[in-house]
């Protein structure tokens, strides 16, 4: 449902999230569509995520750095593999802990082996989830950190791998899933002209610094625009410090900053008429 005057959200997830967000935005009366400046796909080579399946008693922890890490790590998964009860399963937020528990179900992984922040943190990161990991015995323990690349080189939380090896903990990366760029039909193309071209009336919903690289190396060049994007008029809503960072790099300033949550999106996305009292809105920036 189309809000009358309200910008257009860009939701720049990787499909299905975008489009499963773009559906959500809508139904609390955003006009919101899907523009998924990345994509996600399975390696190349599947044969080091089974080899860990057959081997996961061995570890103490997998941490996931996303849904999609959950997504394909438990796609790859052997049939007559399961989830050991001594084995642990960490994720950064809530929705990568939901992902866990709906995926890891069937296999035998429950509730509680699932490490994660509290729902109210402030950020959903690797620095959230540490003191949660902090308060257990790493020494000489095995920790894989599921995570996703550009390449068949994983790309592992580097913070969080030095606070564990610090505790004694050995750590290694493992690539489960590989990043792109997002694909887009004629449609989206000229939604992305017609952003570029009225940034007033949209807004980009951005969850990841890296999808900043691939829009401007390319989404683009692929536009075949007259003269480049002025991205000082552009505004945009950040789910992390790092992603906002990025965006006043790219030449964007008005960004505002939100929790990476469904609520707290359309609080910020909300005209300060519907939210009495409030100035930290979209709207106002």
């Amino acid at each position: 449902m189309q809000t009358t005057g309200s910008p257009c959200i860009l939701v720049t997830r990787p499909e299905p999230q975008t489009t499963q967000w773009a559906q959500a935005l809508r139904a609390h009366q955003l006009d919101a569509c899907a523009l998924p400046l990345i994509a996600i796909e399975g390696p190349v080579n599947p044969a080091p995520v089974i080899r860990l399946w057959h081997h996961l008693a061995q570890q103490r922890l997998l941490m996931f750095v996303s849904p999609a890490a959950v997504d394909w790590f438990f796609k790859l998964r052997p049939a007559d593999a399961h989830w050991p009860p001594d084995t642990l399963a960490a994720a950064p937020g809530p929705g990568t802990a939901r992902q866990l528990i709906e995926a890891g179900a069937p296999c035998g992984l429950t509730s509680g082996q699932i490490l994660s922040p509290q729902a109210d943190a402030e950020q959903f990161d690797s620095e959230s989830l540490w003191p949660v990991l902090a308060r257990l015995n790493w020494q000489g323990q095995s920790v894989c950190i599921i995570s996703g690349g550009d390449t068949q080189e994983a790309r592992g939380r580097t913070w969080l791998t030095e606070q564990l090896r610090a505790r004694g903990a050995q750590v290694e990366s493992l690539l489960c899933y590989q990043r792109g760029p997002g694909h887009w039909s004629p449609a989206q193309q000229a939604l992305a002209r017609s952003a570029l071209a009225a940034p007033a009336t949209h807004v980009w919903l951005l969850s990841s610094s890296q999808s900043l690289d691939l829009l401007l190396d390319h989404h683009l060049p692929g536009l075949n625009l007259s003269a480049p994007p002025d991205w000082s008029q552009a505004r945009a809503l950040s789910t992390h410090p790092r992603i906002t960072e990025r965006a006043r790099m790219l030449g964007i300033t008005h960004i505002l900053e939100t929790r990476p949550t469904l609520q707290s999106v359309v609080a910020a996305l909300r005209p300060p008429s519907r939210l009495p009292g409030s100035v930290d809105t979209i709207e106002s920036l």
